[in-house]
């Protein structure tokens, strides 16, 4: 009989992937230790398993061609030795299951990522990873709990107990300086939407001769963007000759850790140069239970950030350093999400900003929602044809080559966090666009699994956060 070579590839394909039965009968089971916590902890507990034993494996998570092996799984109430079980059942990524992960030695870790409970003003009960001044990164936030890798052989059918042991220190708050201050407020708006204080904060730099011209007024320049440790792309001191070189993957560019350096203190010297116009410039830190930043808008589920930052921050910060403290004495810039906020801060207060720079904004047009036209396609993850269906990129590299499809990243986020509580891009346009959901989470714009896309969720966007929509309807006004 004759055997077509597609016939044959199959067969091939089909023992290539065979699963050992002996994996399907592999778990871990993930407690903490008394020492750690005295009473329950609600969270997300991650288990990742990694090959590179070079960096621990909280540390390697990524999407892509390069990603590790990633589980998880939510803890109401998790008490000291009660343990979390990853079986088959688990969802998880790149694998969907762990009886399909391939047998072999793993360089194993787990971490909790806590919640806390919030009492929202409406009377919804939410649970969310509170910021503790990280910037909403679940790898380094402080206090959550993690495991010392350790090496596991997958394949054995026999369960692993892994005990998280460790806690993860506080970050300490940058120091002032001559030209950078750090500013913390109260916000009675958010305070109010959250159920408890919640905070807002920027740093500052101030223009030369400051203290020697005590009646000066200024103009401010609000930068915006991810979370800001500190202020950045300002150096006092002279670049470091002794600095090891760093390659920077995104731009294929050797030493960019150097280029960073030089281009920060030359920022620095024509900052304080004598013919520099003078003014304030501020980054924002706006970290919130969802991301590190809250995309400057008010919105349904992170509450009244752009009132917030608009009505109390921003005064604050003039009424302290002296700022002119009128609308057309502001000026909005930023790049990527912080391209996106400067622009929705000037579409939705245009009196109270005199201007945007507007560079590589994420998307503001739904229609080019990454590769998506969220108001005509059916599918986040895939296109389809008569006959075929492709996945849709979601990441490239310099080259313009696919790193990352949409259905890898949504699908990690999924891992990392139900409710869109992943920390992750998607997540977060997510918990700003939409509107709330029955449970007091964001209502899925898509399936999170699928990738189907919901058109009452799509509407309820395009209506509220399509900035080039926004700007065709209300152009008379605006």
């Amino acid at each position: 009989m004759m055997v077509s070579r597609t016939a044959t590839a199959l067969v091939a394909l089909s023992v290539l992937f065979t699963v050992d039965p002996a994996i399907a009968e592999t778990s871990f089971s993930v407690s903490f230790d008394r020492s750690m916590a005295s009473g329950p902890i609600d969270g997300r507990v991650l288990l990742m398993l990694a090959k590179d034993d070079s960096r621990e494996p909280r540390l390697q998570v990524t999407a892509g061609i390069n990603a590790i092996q990633v589980f998880g799984v939510d803890a109401d109430g998790l008490r000291p030795g009660e343990t979390v079980t990853f079986d088959d059942s688990v969802f998880g990524y790149p694998f969907d299951s762990l009886a399909e992960l391939p047998d072999g030695d793993y360089v194993v870790q787990a971490l909790l990522h806590r919640y806390e409970t919030f009492n929202l003003s409406n009377g919804k009960t939410v649970k969310l990873p509170m910021d503790r001044g990280e910037g909403q990164q679940w790898r380094r936030a402080p206090g959550n709990l993690y495991s010392t890798p350790m090496t596991v052989t997958v394949g054995g059918g026999r369960p692993v107990r892994i005990v998280m042991d460790q806690a993860i220190p506080p970050i300490e708050p940058p120091a002032d300086t001559e030209y950078v201050k750090h500013v913390r407020i109260r916000s009675e708006l958010l305070s109010e939407f959250w159920g408890r204080d919640m905070y807002l904060g920027a740093h500052v730099l101030l223009p030369e001769g400051f203290d020697e011209h005590p009646d000066a007024r200024y103009p401010l320049a609000v930068f915006h963007g991810h979370f800001p440790a500190d202020f950045g792309g300002f150096r006092e001191t002279p670049p470091d000759d002794d600095l090891e070189c760093t390659y920077s993957a995104r731009f294929d560019l050797d030493c960019y850790n150097r280029i960073q350096q030089r281009e920060a203190y030359d920022f620095y010297r024509k900052w304080t140069g004598p013919d520099f116009p003078r003014m304030l410039i501020i980054q924002v830190q706006h970290a919130n239970p969802y991301y590190d930043d809250s995309y400057a808008v008010n919105s349904a589920n992170l509450g009244p950030y752009g009132d917030a930052i608009t009505y109390e921050l921003i005064p604050y910060i003039e009424e302290t350093f002296r700022g002119i403290g009128e609308g057309w004495s502001r000026f909005l810039y930023g790049g990527s999400t912080g391209g996106w906020e400067a622009m929705a801060a000037q579409v939705f207060y245009p009196d109270d900003y005199n201007g945007a720079f507007v560079a590589c904004p994420d998307p503001i047009d739904f229609r080019a929602f990454v590769s998506v036209n969220l108001y005509e396609d059916e599918n986040m993850y895939f296109d389809y044809g008569p006959l075929n269906t492709l996945a849709r990129p979601e990441r490239r590299d310099y080259l313009g080559h696919v790193s990352v499809t949409m259905e890898d990243e949504n699908h990690l986020e999924l891992v990392l966090g139900t409710n869109s509580r992943s920390g992750g891009q998607y997540d977060i346009w997510e918990a700003v666009y939409s509107p709330m959901d029955e449970d007091g989470y964001p209502k899925r714009a898509w399936n999170k699994r699928t990738g189907e896309i919901n058109p009452e969720v799509a509407d309820y966007w395009r209506e509220n956060y399509d900035l080039r929509h926004i700007l065709e309807r209300d152009w008379k006004t605006l």
